[in-house]
């Protein structure tokens, strides 16, 4: 099964890249590694603001990392034309808006690395990952995500 196929399996339709709301750019990609640049939890397509252990909770956190990877994904199809060139979701790195006290960064951070083996298939869509707790992010949404991926 392709790539699209799991994603229309699964309801998804593939967003297109959000103009850059800094000095960057969506991504870069050198040899066979594309750099996605950090992406923003959004909801209703504004962004998704509060801090995780505050007005939100893991579970409401897992869901804003699944959205952040529908994102990447769409980024992703853009950077490279047909996400079935994918050969691996190499790294990805979700920093986690929360108050002091939160501690379940890598349960939020869930939301996307689950959704990518579901889409990549187990062995494409594993990957190294890294989960922080911050104390704020921009528009102060309450996730970001940035990835890096390896084309075949």
């Amino acid at each position: 099964m392709s790539v699209y196929d799991k994603l229309t399996a699964l309801g998804i339709t593939l967003p297109p890249v959000a103009a850059p709301a800094a000095a960057y750019v969506p991504f870069v990609q050198t040899g066979n590694l594309v750099f996605l640049s950090g992406h923003v939890a959004k909801k209703d397509g504004k962004p998704w603001v509060g801090q995780l252990g505050g007005a939100i909770d893991t579970a409401e956190g897992r869901l804003a990392a699944r959205a952040i990877a529908i994102d990447l994904m769409g980024t992703l199809h853009a950077a490279v034309g047909d996400l079935n060139k994918i050969k691996r979701i190499v790294k990805v790195m979700s920093l986690v808006n929360s108050v002091p006290t939160f501690t379940e960064q890598h349960l939020v951070t869930n939301g996307a690395s689950e959704l990518f083996a579901e889409v990549f298939g187990p062995e494409k869509g594993a990957h190294a990952r890294s989960a922080f707790g911050v104390a704020q992010i921009p528009m102060g949404c309450c996730v970001e995500i940035e990835l890096i991926a390896e084309i075949g």
